[in-house]
C-alpha cells in the first residue's frame, strides 16, 4: 500500500528490474577500434590485448595472482575442475541450492555431482555437508544468489581432508568475508559477467587463483594452442610442462567482450555500496510483515546483492503462495518462488540429467517458499520503495483475506 493506504498500480512507479545495468561511454571508442581493425582474437595482439588487460586488471581487484577470462561462469567451473586432476567419476559436492550450470559443469568435468542440504538461509547445512564430505575428492561452493555459506567451517573440514574447494561466485562479485574477497577462499573463484550480474558483459566468465600450477592448466585447457600461452605472464616452466599433454577444450574470451567488462570494472565499489543499501532498504521494511522474513547475512559476511530473496513466513499454502505472486504482478512486480516456477532451473528436482537423486526435505521445504526479486543497482530510493509496498500489499492481501 501506499503511505496514503491507496493501493499501488503498475502505472505509479513500478520499475523495469529486468534492464541490464548500461555499459559505460568509455567502452565504445573501444569497440568501435576493435570493429575497425577486426583484432577479435586474445591473441592477435602479441601483447596488450584487451582480454589480458582485463585479466591483469581483475587480478587486481580482486587481490588475486592470476585471472583467466573466459566464455562464461560454467566455463571457469568446468576448467576448475579438470585442472584439479580429478579422477573420471570423482564426487563433487555441491550446494542442493544452485543454478542448473553448477552440477552441469561437475557432469561436463566427467564427476559426479553430490547435492548436499541447504537451509531455509539459503546457505548450506553444515551437518549434511560434513557427513558427506569423507566421500567427496572435490567441492564446489554456490555463493548462490550472493549468500555466502560459512567459509570458515567449509575449509576447515576440507582442509583437515585435504579436499580443494572451488568457489562459484557468480552472484557475488564484491563480497567479502572477514574483509577478504569472496573467490580468493578456495583454491578457485569463478564469476560471471553475464547481464543480470553486478558486471554486465551479457556473456562470459573469469576465474583467479594464487596457485600457478592450476593458472598454467586452465590457460592451456582454454584455449592456448601452440605457443600462445607465451602471452600470459609468468609461469613459462608451468606452461611447457602441460603444452600439448592437455586437451583444448577452447572457452576463451574474446576482445570485445573484454572492452565491455574493463571501464565497468571501476563502478564494481559503488554498484556494491548501492547494491546493499538498496536490498537493506526493502529487507528492512519486509521484515516488518509477520508473513515475509528476509534471512540476515552470516556475521563475516559482508553482501553485493543485486536482487533480494525473501521467505514466506508461517503456515502458507501453494494455493496461497501462488495467489502472493499474482497479486504482486497486479502490482507491477515479479516475485519469482523458486519452487513454484514450472522447470525453474534453481530447483533441484528439475535437474533431471542426473538421473534419480535422494530426497532433500529441507531444501525442497525452502524452495517451495523461498521468494526472489532482482533489484538493479540503479533503481532509485522511490523505486526501491514501490517494490517493498508492492509485496507487503500482496502478503497482506493475501493473508488478511
Amino acid at each position: 500500500m501506499a503511505p496514503d493506504g491507496q493501493l499501488l498500480t503498475p502505472q505509479t512507479l513500478a520499475p523495469d528490474v529486468h534492464q541490464s545495468e548500461p555499459i559505460p561511454e568509455a567502452a565504445r571508442s573501444e569497440i568501435e577500434r576493435l570493429l575497425t581493425s577486426g583484432d577479435l582474437f586474445r591473441y592477435t595482439a602479441p601483447e596488450g590485448a584487451p582480454v589480458a588487460l582485463l585479466e591483469q586488471e581483475f587480478a587486481d581487484l580482486l587481490g588475486a595472482r592470476y585471472a583467466l577470462a573466459v566464455a562464461s561462469c560454467s566455463a571457469a567451473l568446468f576448467l576448475s575442475l579438470k585442472a584439479l586432476d580429478l579422477p573420471r567419476g570423482a564426487k563433487v559436492l555441491i550446494p542442493a541450492f544452485t543454478f542448473a550450470a553448477v552440477p552441469s559443469a561437475v557432469v561436463h568435468a566427467d564427476c559426479v555431482p553430490v547435492l548436499v542440504e541447504v537451509g531455509d538461509n539459503y546457505r548450506v547445512d553444515m551437518a549434511d555437508f560434513a557427513a558427506k564430505l569423507d566421500d567427496a575428492q572435490a567441492v564446489m561452493i554456490s555463493h548462490m544468489r550472493g549468500h555466502t555459506s560459512d567459509m570458515d567451517a567449509i575449509m576447515a573440514l576440507c582442509d583437515a581432508r585435504d579436499i580443494p574447494v572451488v568457489e562459484d561466485a557468480a552472484h557475488s562479485l564484491g563480497t567479502k568475508w572477514h574483509g577478504r574477497n569472496i573467490g580468493t577462499i578456495g583454491k578457485i573463484g569463478c564469476f560471471s559477467f553475464q547481464s543480470y550480474k553486478l558486471v554486465n558483459a551479457g556473456e562470459g566468465g573469469i576465474l583467479i587463483t594464487d596457485d600457478p600450477e592450476l593458472a598454467a592448466r586452465c590457460v592451456i585447457m582454454s584455449g592456448a594452442y601452440e605457443s600462445n600461452w607465451k602471452k600470459h605472464p609468468g609461469m613459462q616452466n608451468s606452461y611447457m610442462l602441460w603444452q600439448n599433454k592437455l586437451p583444448l577444450y577452447n572457452m576463451r574470451m574474446q576482445n570485445l567482450s573484454a572492452a565491455v567488462i574493463r571501464p565497468q570494472l571501476p563502478e564494481v565499489a559503488s554498484r556494491v555500496a548501492k547494491g546493499r543499501a538498496g536490498h537493506d532498504r526493502v529487507a528492512d521494511q519486509l521484515n516488518t510483515s509477520p508473513f515475509l522474513t528476509v534471512p540476515p547475512a552470516l556475521p563475516p559476511e559482508e553482501r553485493a546483492p543485486d536482487s533480494i530473496q525473501f521467505n514466506l513466513a508461517g503456515d502458507w499454502t501453494d494455493a496461497e503462495a501462488y495467489r502472493f505472486q499474482a497479486e504482486a504482478k497486479k502490482r507491477g512486480v515479479t516475485v519469482q518462488i523458486f519452487g513454484l516456477t514450472e522447470g525453474n532451473a534453481r530447483a533441484f528436482w528439475n535437474w533431471e540429467f542426473l538421473g534419480p537423486q535422494p530426497e532433500l526435505p529441507q531444501t525442497r521445504a525452502m524452495l517451495m517458499r523461498a521468494c526472489d526479486v532482482r533489484l538493479p543497482t540503479r533503481l532509485t530510493e522511490a523505486e526501491l520503495d514501490y517494490i517493498a509496498n508492492a509485496v507487503l500489499a500482496a502478503a497482506q492481501s493475501v493473508k488478511a483475506s
